[in-house]
């Protein structure tokens, strides 16, 4: 079974960084995109970034500059690097392994997904 487990979040004050990674089991993510999402409390799943098959990476305006996306495929093992956190970037962020290697910004071209990790950036 293709397993997804996210971990490096936690509490940061605004101003902070935090990495997030995402490791997989299951499935050998070489040749799927790596997708990060995020949902805040009463709000949709929304679009954080992706990298597709070959390395290029593409982010939502809300976190452009900020966010850095990036893989490991020896690791089988995607990361999100997040700096100058701000209270809106609160939310739960979830990684997810795409059905194809060319990268999407929407959900449902993602066939897996992790658990998520809570980031909280408090002001």
């Amino acid at each position: 079974q293709v397993q997804l487990v996210e971990s490096g979040g936690g509490l940061v004050q605004a101003g902070g960084s935090l990495r997030l990674s995402c490791a997989a089991s299951g499935r050998n993510i070489g040749y799927s995109a790596m997708g990060w999402f995020r949902q805040a409390p009463g709000k949709e799943r929304e679009f954080v970034a992706f990298i597709n098959w070959s390395g290029t990476t593409y982010y939502a305006d809300s976190v452009k500059g900020r966010n850095t996306i990036s893989r490991d495929n020896t690791k089988n093992t995607v990361y999100l690097q997040m700096n100058s956190l701000n209270p809106e970037d609160t939310a739960v962020y979830y990684c997810a392994l795409g059905r194809t290697g060319s990268g999407s910004r929407r959900s449902e071209d993602y066939a897996y997904w992790g658990q998520g990790t809570q980031v909280t950036v408090s002001s």
